[in-house]
């Protein structure tokens, strides 16, 4: 089995989305991107590149107001900045071995009944954070966010993260420390420019109490509309995605999962220009 990035123009259903989603409109996509050219150009303290294509990834969160790209640009620089022990020209290979070989991040095969990618990322038993810490952890949903943009219909479709706490103990709610609570929630909420429709948390134990009173203070109220709690209830995770594209796993009909990152992993790597595209945006280089 193999896992290709989807590059190809929008479907019908998504242009139409597009459209009465995000204000996409052949008039509105011009000026956006004319715009966005003309405050690049005048901010020199800002490296991004300016190919069209490229600016779309920031035009589409903020629905064409080039003025509102241009400060999501800000804070993408201003939080590469502040991360730069993290982020400073990050590449796929440089967790690759954290991709391969431990089964903390997966992405489904298929996207869901919205057309929406789905994330998942396994925090419990499955993560030993003696073997990939938090930092690497963050550092491999940075580079798995900045792949999925790359596809089109993602970008006007969005992701679903699945956050799974099955087998959760003292050893991952220690790694979970406040400061990394809030890089990850800070990123989310203010410096991605990937549309995050919602998160569902499933199969947490009693002790997930101890991780969700770390992050609930620095949750805004946009995020909190979009988090959803079912613990091992996959009836109630099947309000919000459908059970035909979910495997055995969430109370779906589709096969238990049985691939890891060591499959779809070199599905970024074909795509390494995009990502240092990506990896070297933000503030100019002095």
């Amino acid at each position: 089995m193999s896992f290709t990035l989807e590059l190809g123009p929008l479907s019908d259903d998504a242009k139409a989305l597009a459209e009465k989603e995000l204000r996409e409109t052949p008039e509105n996509v011009k000026k956006g991107i004319e715009e966005l050219k003309e405050l690049l150009k005048n901010d020199p303290s800002l490296s991004f590149d300016t190919d069209d294509e490229f600016l779309i990834i920031f035009l589409r969160p903020c629905k064409f107001y080039a003025k509102s790209a241009y400060e999501l640009m800000k804070r993408i620089a201003d939080f590469k900045e502040k991360h730069k022990n993290l982020l400073d020209n990050l590449m796929p290979a440089d967790e690759q071995d954290g991709f391969i070989k431990y089964n903390v991040v997966n992405v489904l095969k298929d996207r869901d009944h919205k057309g929406r990618r789905v994330l998942i990322q396994n925090a419990g038993s499955l993560w030993d954070p003696s073997k990939v810490s938090a930092d690497q952890v963050f550092r491999m949903l940075y580079l798995m966010h900045e792949a999925a943009v790359l596809e089109p219909e993602t970008q006007v479709r969005g992701g679903v993260v699945i956050l799974d706490f099955d087998g959760l103990s003292t050893k991952q709610v220690m790694a979970l420390t406040p400061s990394v609570s809030m890089r990850l929630l800070s990123f989310i909420q203010e410096a991605m420019p990937l549309r995050l429709k919602e998160v569902h948390i499933v199969k947490q134990p009693f002790i997930f109490n101890m991780v969700w009173n770390i992050f609930k203070p620095f949750i805004k109220e946009k995020l909190k509309g979009r988090l959803f709690f079912h613990g091992t209830k996959m009836a109630s995770l099947h309000k919000h995605m459908d059970p035909s594209c979910l495997p055995k796993n969430y109370g779906g009909v589709l096969p238990e999962i049985d691939y890891t990152g060591a499959n779809w992993y070199p599905a970024i790597q074909n795509h390494l220009d995009h990502m240092k595209k990506m990896s070297v945006c933000g503030y100019a280089k002095k």
